[in-house]
């Protein structure tokens, strides 16, 4: 064997292990579409009934109660709940720099660095790789206002509902 074998021979390694890998891609990402499928489900069907719950009364006309407008408050909280979570733990991993390059863009270090405390603010929420690119989805802070102010709208229309329901009951007693 001469040595000008070997350098041929480190390329054909790396030729084989990368078909390897292009290989086993397909498989990866078909367990991870199915993994995708099973959660939507999970999530989507009890969604689906809370959904239908909510839109029942709206359809038949009993949504002017205040039980309807605690319950779209009490739907409004868990979606602020959940948008809150997307928006915390926005990104591919729990590495700023993995995520940043897994969104595909560049980590600035110095800008990082600089901005130390952002990532930790319970609001707004921003996740940012560098000054142009946040990890966090641009829809999430404004509807962690919109949300809450949305509850307490529907609190305040239900004891509206609750009182003046009481004041007709007491006056026509």
């Amino acid at each position: 064997m001469d040595g000008d074998d070997v350098p041929a021979r480190a390329m054909i390694k790396s030729l084989m292990a990368g078909l390897a890998t292009t290989r086993e891609s397909p498989r990866r990402a078909g367990n991870h579409s199915m993994g995708v499928i099973t959660t939507a489900l999970c999530l989507a069907i009890p969604a689906l009934l809370v959904l239908w719950l909510w839109v029942r009364p709206l359809l038949n006309g009993r949504w002017r109660t205040p039980g309807w407008f605690i319950g779209t408050a009490g739907l409004a909280v868990g979606a602020a709940a959940v948008t809150w979570f997307v928006g915390a733990f926005a990104g591919a991993s729990m590495n700023a720099e993995e995520s940043c390059h897994a969104a595909g863009a560049t980590y600035d270090s110095a800008y990082r660095s600089t901005h130390w405390q952002e990532p930790s603010r319970w609001f707004p929420l921003h996740d940012k790789c560098n000054a142009t690119h946040d990890l966090v989805p641009a829809w999430v802070n404004p509807a962690l206002v919109l949300l809450p102010l949305l509850a307490i709208t529907c609190v305040g229309v239900a004891v509206w509902l609750g009182v003046g329901r009481q004041r007709t009951r007491l006056g026509s007693a």
